[in-house]
């Protein structure tokens, strides 16, 4: 029956309004994406501010459409200047800019795109069949369980995003939530943290902060980087060869299901879908040894997670309301903006909608394809701008559309508060993902704990008394201890009996 309704959902959103939406605003991407310093999170939150007065249906399928764009976008400028636009195309410069020096840069352009398509169809599927399914799950949990949810998203976000010291990673994701208990809360109406300030009742507003948290972040980073001055690589036939392609079906199924689980983790990210599933190729090729010199598996497979990890990312946001990735951060707070509240009780109050955001998706991700393959040339144009004359361009935009939500200059305050704090954790090491997972989980965090100790009377028994709350609290338990070198004696002593069954099973994967 998903089929069925997905079908249709994509038959009843083609028309000419909005293919005429996807179409510019997926190239509007691909532009934001390939262009050093305006990453995906930073295109969607500005164009959030700028679409708050659109109908929902066109606002929700431009910043979809802004998100796919992006995160592919980032491979033309990592191809051809071994800069990636995105942080999601890291990995791509590995093996895309060897390429592009050893005169395959077309090529290797086409097969980004291609592997970037069938990535996004992987996560369409993952979209359109997991989110009900997780949906359905989900209304199991009670307060006990969405607690414990929230603790282990900001957890594993905080591990894997600051993956050479875990510790900044979750120092950031409880400041976030710190920061989340300014305002009034919201069982008893008791001010926190405001000191005084009236603008301070409300706490700080989600789209402020994320502006100021990525988009100044990015603009000072860049700007501190000086201009851009390299040449671009010339261009010929764009589109694949169908035997490349084939030759590595398994190399993109594998990375498609790597990006899709990764995208499910809450608030990990493209980037780490990329260079896992770079990692899992370079491992089970034939050909190690030319991985970083022009490898076609690693370029395929990086392009692949990366995009596939998009509409993992998107399944937890609408069936838990937890976003899978920063610019998926953004994207949930667009839906509140836009009087959509996911969550599990979206599977009752509307239970077509995962249907119709996964079309808005699907189309998304074919103007991406068409627009990837047809229109490169005069956009290689865009990468000669310099970082003096657009970042200044993106503070202005930043600053209308966050002004343009409320109307508060109180607003603008905190975006650049938010960019001040921000950009000296970046430099020293702390990740901005798990501040804005904590400061977004904060109230779930929150709320979740107060509302279960007044059903329990004080008691915290139900907090560890269900099934699905200890499944969540050794998770959490592993995340945060699991490196720790006791831990790991004990999983390896439990680990021990399932040695032989655990080689034979990455032998057949790897």
């Amino acid at each position: 029956m998903g089929v069925i309704y997905l079908f249709q959902e994509i038959v009843r959103q083609f028309s000419i309004s909005n293919l005429f939406y996807v179409f510019l605003a997926t190239e509007l991407g691909i532009i934001i994406g390939m262009l050093p310093g305006l990453t995906a999170t930073m295109g969607v939150a500005l164009l959030t501010t700028l679409t708050f007065k659109w109908e929902t249906g066109n606002a929700i399928l431009t910043l979809i459409a802004i998100y796919v764009g992006a995160i592919y976008g980032g491979s033309r400028s990592a191809i051809l200047l071994n800069i990636p636009g995105t942080p999601a195309s890291a990995a791509t410069c590995l093996d895309g800019y060897p390429l592009a020096r050893s005169g395959q840069g077309a090529q290797a352009i086409g097969l980004a795109t291609t592997s970037s398509f069938l990535g996004s169809v992987a996560g369409l599927i993952a979209l359109a069949f997991l989110t009900p399914l997780l949906g359905g799950i989900a209304l199991k949990f009670k307060s006990y369980e969405i607690f414990w949810v929230a603790i282990f998203g900001v957890a594993i976000c905080g591990n894997l995003t600051a993956a050479r010291d875990p510790l900044k990673g979750w120092i950031s994701g409880i400041l976030g939530i710190l920061f989340s208990f300014v305002g009034m809360e919201a069982i008893q109406g008791h001010p926190r943290l405001t000191f005084g300030i009236r603008e301070l009742y409300a706490g700080f507003s989600i789209i402020p902060v994320l502006v100021g948290t990525y988009g100044l972040v990015e603009i000072l980073d860049n700007l501190t980087q000086g201009d851009r001055q390299e040449k671009i690589t010339q261009i010929e036939r764009v589109i694949p060869h169908l035997k490349d392609v084939a030759a590595n079906w398994f190399n993109i199924l594998r990375a498609g299901l790597v990006g899709v689980f990764t995208g499910v983790i809450p608030g990990v990210g493209e980037n780490i879908a990329a260079y896992v599933a770079y990692d899992f190729a370079k491992r089970g090729s034939k050909h190690p040894e030319k991985f970083g010199k022009g490898a076609i598996e690693g370029l395929i497979a990086s392009e692949t997670a990366n995009n596939a990890c998009v509409g993992g990312a998107l399944v937890p946001v609408l069936s838990l309301a937890i976003p899978g990735s920063p610019p998926a951060a953004v994207l949930l707070a667009a839906l509140w903006l836009h009087d959509v509240r996911p969550g599990p009780l979206l599977q009752i109050e509307a239970p077509n909608y995962p249907y119709e955001f996964s079309a808005m998706f699907f189309w998304a991700t074919v103007a991406m394809f068409i627009l990837g393959l047809l229109i490169v040339r005069p956009l290689l144009k865009i990468l000669e701008i310099r970082n003096s004359i657009l970042m200044p361009i993106v503070f202005l935009l930043c600053t209308v559309g966050t002004f343009a939500i409320n109307g508060r200059l109180f607003d603008i305050w905190v975006m650049i508060g938010f960019g001040l704090l921000a950009f000296p954790m970046r430099k020293l090491g702390y990740p901005e993902a798990p501040f804005v997972l904590g400061i977004i989980l904060g109230p779930m965090v929150d709320e979740n704990l107060r509302r279960g100790l007044i059903l329990s009377n004080g008691s915290l028994l139900p907090f560890f008394s269900s099934t699905i709350s200890m499944i969540l609290i050794i998770c959490t338990f592993f995340t945060l201890f699991g490196r720790t070198k006791p831990v790991k004696a004990g999983f390896r002593m439990l680990l021990t009996p399932f040695s032989a069954l655990l080689k034979s099973l990455r032998k057949l994967f790897l």
